[in-house]
């Protein structure tokens, strides 16, 4: 599921941000909670149609370094991305079209509406499929919920979609696994 969408870059106009996943934990939420990973997540904005793809990236932190990956990764260059202003999506103007403003936490989704939807399905997904995951394994989860995301008008043909993807892609080596 990853090797496909890995060959898909995101494209037109974007909504970015970010958001962090793990369980519910007393103490501080969002930025800087214990026990949580943080996610850049991108989707694509159709006026006429809403969200087309979409595309996500467990990192170890929000930086520069991480963002512009992300973005290198997953974006074409030269694209529209509205984000909010947080100091690591600077980066974004570098390759991007960059429009920010900054947004109190109950104005963002008002600012980023569609990415806000699709973060809050992703944790929804997580939550009801696999009624929560593990960190380790995130990604993979990740990968999954953007894959049937980006599939979702195409459901009758998914589970022939993913058959062949399997027959096509290079086997999964056990060192690959760590």
């Amino acid at each position: 599921m990853a090797h496909r969408d890995s060959i898909y870059r995101l494209k037109g106009f974007i909504e970015l941000d970010d958001t962090y996943v793990g369980g519910k934990r007393s103490g501080k939420r969002g930025r800087g909670a214990e026990g949580k990973k943080p996610v850049l997540v991108a989707v694509e904005m159709h006026p006429d149609k809403g969200a087309g793809f979409t595309a996500m990236k467990a990192v170890e932190t929000i930086s520069h370094d991480t963002v512009q990956s992300f973005l290198t990764r997953k974006l074409l260059t030269g694209q529209k991305v509205k984000t909010d202003a947080l100091p690591a999506l600077t980066v974004v103007g570098t390759s991007q079209q960059h429009e920010k403003k900054i947004t109190p936490p109950e104005e963002a989704a008002k600012w980023l509406p569609m990415v806000h939807v699709i973060i809050g399905n992703m944790k929804a997904f997580l939550t009801g499929t696999f009624h929560g995951v593990s960190l380790k394994y995130l990604q993979e989860y990740l990968d999954e919920f953007c894959y049937r995301f980006n599939r979702r008008f195409w459901e009758p043909e998914l589970p022939m979609r993913l058959l062949n993807a399997c027959l096509a892609h290079v086997p999964v080596t056990k060192a690959e696994f760590g």
